[in-house]
């Protein structure tokens, strides 16, 4: 991808990327039944190109899987439909504390930014950490924030949140993220089967009403397994 506009800010209004954005929504978001006119302009209005990274300009919105590249982690990225798909399914509200598992380089946690009253991206990886809050610096966007640590161990400091996305595939309920919803607060996670890598599994949302979790599955969704949630394997003798 090119460096001549280093400006994040700058993307919001660049011809190309605008075009970019305006077919992804069109073509991919449009007839992946994501109809909110707030999410719609959400994604409009957050260029991608500044959260990722070593990605050609043609691929940036592209429905692939793209592998981000942190300091020391690789990870595939949800793709942009499925994230918005998620976010329209989850009823956000401009009130909502949300916090964003797991989303490398911060993309995903942007667009909430424009959502929601406030979102934490949290992540294991510095080079992760870093390029998420330079972009949301860039972007203007003060109520974000890059945090590092534990993805399954989640901020118990930080919340309780209103809306937990996890930015991949789960094989096991994330039970100290749910213990960190506030009433009524919503999950929302790719649960796929063990081993099952990055192929087709199950956008799931979680709800919680008092100290009971309601689950449903929402929609088929593909991700990249994240390993902080993935089941331990058992050895017989």
């Amino acid at each position: 991808m090119s460096h001549a506009m280093s400006n994040a800010a700058d993307l919001l209004f660049a011809p190309r990327s605008t075009q970019l954005r305006r077919t992804m929504v069109d073509c991919q978001l449009r007839t992946f039944d994501v109809t909110d006119a707030d999410v719609l302009s959400a994604v409009l209005d957050t260029p991608r190109e500044p959260f990722m990274s070593e990605q050609v300009d043609s691929l940036v919105y592209s429905d692939a899987a793209l592998l981000a590249r942190g300091a020391h982690t690789s990870r595939r990225l949800l793709v942009p439909m499925v994230v918005a798909r998620a976010f329209q399914e989850a009823r956000l509200t401009k009130s909502d504390r949300a916090l964003d598992v797991g989303g490398a380089g911060g993309y995903s946690a942007a667009i909430l930014a424009r959502l929601v009253g406030s979102v934490i991206a949290l992540d294991d990886d510095s080079g992760f950490v870093e390029t998420a809050q330079r972009g949301f610096s860039q972007l203007g966007l003060s109520n974000a924030r890059a945090l590092k640590g534990e993805l399954s161990a989640g901020l118990a400091d930080e919340g309780p949140f209103d809306v937990i996305l996890v930015n991949g595939a789960i094989e096991v309920r994330p039970d100290a993220l749910l213990a960190q919803l506030a009433d009524g607060g919503r999950l929302l996670a790719v649960e796929s089967a063990q081993g099952a890598g990055v192929g087709s599994g199950q956008m799931m949302l979680w709800e919680r009403i008092g100290d009971v979790f309601g689950s449903r599955r929402l929609f088929p969704a593909a991700a990249g397994p994240l390993p902080d949630f993935a089941r331990k394997s058992m050895f017989a003798f």
